[in-house]
Order: structure tokens, then sequence, then C-alpha cells
């Protein structure tokens, strides 16, 4: 009897165990991407890519997540460009609620032609802002789903001349920046980093497309 008593206590602590486990696993991961939930105000101006980078870490601290460091999506042109892609790690990466959004950059960017088909899965759901909610789109009022990229749609840098980056992100004036829609609808493609350009740089010339300057975000240190 007193054998019996031992195996059944056994059993309970590997079902407890089990079950611990199972919960641990099931842990939403810490949030290392969002779209912004404002921008700065100053059209495509936010000081370089330094200041993007600021504005992303400050949103991300207000969301209790100013832990980690924070990189805002974009590309620059000219001497020393930078491709988006490299300055985001190599993931995975987790919205606010814990969804995955990428496995890997090749993933996030569609690299192979299996992995272009199947698609990353940023999309109006997912694409949440540091506080896990939603990012408006289209249908809503106003629209703004243009995010600034700067980028190609591999997350490359465009080549040197015709502006793409609003002067590499210093200009809320003469120039065009790239944009993607975060909720994957509208222009040719669809595309979530490279869908068309601005028609300029201040602040009204971005909403007026369907806009706020805002920015993808992202911590590569996951």
């Amino acid at each position: 009897m007193r054998y019996m008593r031992v195996v059944l206590a056994a059993l309970a602590l590997v079902m407890t165990l089990g079950s611990y486990l199972a919960l641990a696993q099931q842990k939403p991961q810490p949030m290392s991407f969002f779209v912004t939930s404002v921008g700065k105000g100053d059209g495509a101006n936010y000081g370089g890519l330094a200041g993007a980078d600021a504005h992303c870490q400050q949103l991300a601290a207000a969301a209790g997540r100013g832990d980690a460091k924070w990189v805002a999506y974009l590309s620059t042109q000219g001497p020393g460009a930078v491709n988006a892609r490299d300055r985001i790690g190599n993931g995975p990466w987790f919205n606010a609620r814990g969804q995955q959004v990428a496995a890997n950059a090749a993933e996030l960017h569609g690299d192979t032609i299996e992995q272009a088909r199947m698609g990353n899965r940023i999309n109006k759901v997912s694409a949440a802002n540091e506080k896990g909610s939603p990012v408006n789109g289209v249908g809503d009022m106003p629209n703004q789903h243009d995010i600034l990229t700067g980028s190609q749609p591999d997350g490359r840098a465009f080549p040197a001349g015709e502006d793409r980056t609003c002067n590499n992100y210093s200009s809320n004036g003469t120039g065009s920046v790239m944009l993607g829609h975060h909720d994957r609808l509208g222009g040719a493609n669809a595309s979530w980093n490279s869908v068309h350009a601005s028609k300029g740089c201040s602040q009204p010339n971005l909403v007026g497309t369907g806009g706020a300057g805002l920015l993808y975000c992202f911590a590569p240190g996951m």
C-alpha cells in the first residue's frame, strides 16, 4: 500500500511538472516588433536614423519594453547607404500580443520563391502598435497605412539618385520617401515595405496619401 502511495505521488509530481512546462512553453514572447502609434509630427524629418531609432526607443519604453534596443526599419541612400534589413537582426519577431510576424529576415523579405509565395505574417491584425492596438488602414478614418521605409521590397537601399528617403529622413519639404502598407492593401504589389513613393516629405504630403509618418520598429537582439 505504501509503495502504491509513493508511485501515485511520483505520478502526480510528473504531471504537475508537465503542466508547468506546458504553461511555460505557452508564455508569450516579449514584443520585438511594432508599428509606431504616432509619428514625430514633422513629416519624414526624424533627424536621420538616430532620431528615428530614438522615437522607436521612446515609444517602446513607454510600453514597458525599454530594456531592449530598438531600431527603425529604414534604409538610407548615398555614401555609406544602409539597408533596413541589416539593421534589425535575424528574428524571430513578435508583436505586442506575442504573435510571430516573421521567423527570420529571409521569411520577412521573401528571399526564396517559396518564402515569397508564403509571405510573412504582417497584416492589419498582426501589425499592431506598441500598445497592442490596431493601426488604422484602408476603410478606417483616417487611413494611416503608409509606413516610412525608404526601402526596396528586399529590404535594401535604393541607389543614389532619385530621392526615396526624404534626404535620409531629414527633410519635411522637398523630396520623397518609399512607403509600405502595414495592412497589405492597395498598390500594385500590396507590399508591407515598398508600395509607392510619397508625394513629398511634409506632414500634409504624408497624410494626403494615407499616412501619418509612422515607422516599423524592431528589436534586433531577439
